[in-house]
């Protein structure tokens, strides 16, 4: 059991699924089956059925295969009707729990979203949407077969097919057949489950997809790191946006919960800038909604809101958290209809409520052609967005057993100690949240602990150059007082900046 539980991160399950020379496989074939066997426990619980269909996918990893194999069968003796849907997309999971041709009971995703080729993880859903932390907990401490039942059956089917006629009829909306014809739309899957896209999806619809790349599932992810949020993938897909003159370039992480766009212009539209554009689409369809996203956004995004008519509502970091937050506000009474993180996790009201990569995507697809009449682009939808002059993220390790008492004292220490210019930000409900002014400039920094990991995390963002280094300084000197927080990267970073590498 204590082992099952080491696989467990927030509301999904992950883990080392290939053993490599630094790490041993947590997710074996035998963790896998007793996941599978937990999963049915909690369904019984929870519904109160004995019988139940659960449909099964997986990403491009290497692992996947293997313990999809070994999830089906064990699910097959349990007595489940199994439908093996091969390599899909977690989005398209949870709608085989919807779609009136599945309707399956629960369903499951193998994957690990933008991890390394060696890990691998489970996530599940229900009919009302997925697991919380608390059932991945029973699932994972309830491993152990009840009474036994009649052994049941395994098919196969094709989702994403299905999957994608469903998007196709959502950004068509049967007024128009082709409506992107006249437009050249890219595709960069990252080697992952996205390939689908480009020919289920945006081909139909009339879109030239030439020039996509990595549309190829390969779990050793050859080309870059399948990750909207990183660097390197953003600059690959803005790089071949701009070389084969496409109207929009598309990528998405590994199983598609996650997108993020480049413009014909080459503007990366992720994080603030993807998080502005959706917030101005639900804005005009439902004028004063509210917008729920994590902590590390910038003061200039709650301006751009504001100035739109809606609200902001700043939460804790963590897709569920922040997709809850918003669920909690409409049963309130207050209108939310979109929860969204900087890292690209989107969940729109109209969507069950469901972070998906694809769906994001759509809902841009079926603003582009209005724009194209109106001689617009994208790009006039963040035109008012001010955007920061430097931004930097320091993560610092924490040397202790008890990291998260170690991280949380550093942060309330931080919030007591004087500093002029400094001035805690109380709309904040993550670590603490500062707001700058000279001498440091003005801007703003985030100290919050990591959901799952011994660091510490610093995201400053400053409107005058050169003033990051003297931000970064006074941490540095703070934080000299806590000998078990690593400094080292800090350090590193403020050496380049002295030397100008940075």
């Amino acid at each position: 059991m204590e082992k099952l539980l080491k696989l467990q991160n927030g509301s999904d399950i992950r883990g080392v699924a290939i053993s490599t020379d630094k790490q041993d496989a947590m997710l074996t074939g035998e963790a896998v089956s007793a996941i599978a066997i937990g999963l049915v426990n909690w369904l019984r619980q929870k519904t109160e059925k004995s019988h139940f269909k659960i449909g099964v996918g997986r990403d491009s990893r290497l692992s996947g295969p293997k313990l999809k194999k070994i999830f089906c069968e064990t699910l097959v003796d349990y007595g489940c009707e199994v439908i093996d849907f091969g390599l899909a997309t977690t989005p398209a999971l949870f709608m085989s729990t919807q779609f009136e041709a599945f309707s399956c009971d629960a369903s499951v995703m193998l994957t690990a979203s933008h991890l390394p080729y060696e890990y691998n993880g489970v996530k599940i859903f229900s009919k009302d949407g997925g697991a919380e932390k608390e059932d991945i907990r029973f699932i994972l401490t309830h491993s152990q077969k009840e009474d036994s039942l009649t052994k049941g059956k395994l098919a196969q089917a094709d989702l994403l097919t299905p999957y994608a006629n469903h998007l196709v009829n959502k950004i068509s909306r049967k007024k128009v057949e082709t409506p992107l014809s006249n437009m050249k739309i890219i595709v960069d899957a990252g080697n992952g489950a996205g390939g689908f896209f480009a020919e289920k999806v945006l081909q139909p619809l009339g879109a030239d997809t030439s020039g996509s790349q990595f549309l190829e599932p390969d779990g050793h992810f050859p080309n870059h790191v399948p990750n909207p949020d990183n660097k390197e993938a953003m600059a690959s897909i803005q790089k071949q946006t701009l070389a084969t003159g496409a109207d929009l370039g598309i990528i998405f992480d590994t199983d598609v919960d996650r997108a993020a766009v480049v413009t014909k212009t080459g503007e990366i539209l992720n994080r603030n800038n993807l998080i502005a554009v959706l917030s101005q689409i639900v804005l005009s369809e439902h004028p004063g909604t509210s917008i729920v996203t994590n902590s590390p956004t910038s003061d200039h995004l709650k301006a751009f809101i504001e100035a739109k008519g809606g609200h902001q509502v700043r939460y804790i970091s963590g897709y569920r958290n922040v997709i809850n937050k918003a669920i909690s506000l409409n049963e309130q009474g207050i209108d939310c209809q979109l929860a969204i993180e900087t890292s690209g996790h989107a969940a729109f009201k109209e969507n069950y409520f469901l972070d998906d990569g694809a769906y994001v995507i759509a809902k841009i697809l079926m603003l582009l052609p209005q724009l194209q009449e109106k001689g617009e682009s994208l790009d006039h939808l963040i035109a008012d967005l001010k955007q920061p002059e430097e931004t930097q993220e320091v993560r610092f390790f924490l040397d202790e057993e008890n990291f998260r008492g170690l991280g949380e004292k550093v942060i309330q220490d931080l919030a007591k100690w004087p500093v002029k210019g400094w001035i805690v930000d109380r709309e904040n409900e993550e670590g603490v949240r500062f707001k700058t002014s000279t001498p440091f400039g003005t801007g703003w920094f985030l100290l919050r602990l990591s959901l799952h990991e011994p660091l510490l995390v610093l995201q400053v963002e400053m409107d005058e150059s050169g003033k990051i280094r003297q931000v970064l300084e006074k941490i540095h000197l703070f934080l000299k007082t806590y000998p078990t927080v690593d400094q080292k990267k800090l350090e590193i970073l403020l050496n380049e900046i002295e030397s100008g590498k940075n």
